[in-house]
């Protein structure tokens, strides 16, 4: 969920936090913070794994991770479909 979303839904998501779930907030399309409950950040030990794949584990049954991988995956597939673009700074042989 985006961040304008968390906001508007706080009081919302701190009553669903507190029940167990877990949500995934992002900005831009990025993960940026997971709303865990207290109990859960304190006895969870810090992930091994660094970089992404941290924090794909770390997330695991987060709402909102699968949608944000899928998402990910097909911005890269699109990327890779693209024309190369021209180097804005070429060098004169």
């Amino acid at each position: 969920m985006s961040v304008a979303d968390a906001k508007r839904r706080f009081s919302e998501l701190i009553e669903r936090v507190g029940r167990g779930e877990r949500f995934l907030v992002t900005r831009r399309g990025l993960p940026v913070l997971a709303l865990v409950a207290a109990r859960e950040a304190a006895t969870e030990p810090p992930p091994k794994k660094r970089g992404l794949l941290a924090i794909m584990g770390a997330l695991e049954g987060v709402e909102g991770v699968d949608e944000w991988y899928e998402d990910m995956q097909q911005i890269v597939a699109d990327r890779k479909n693209q024309r190369p673009r021209a180097d804005p700074f070429p060098v004169d042989a």
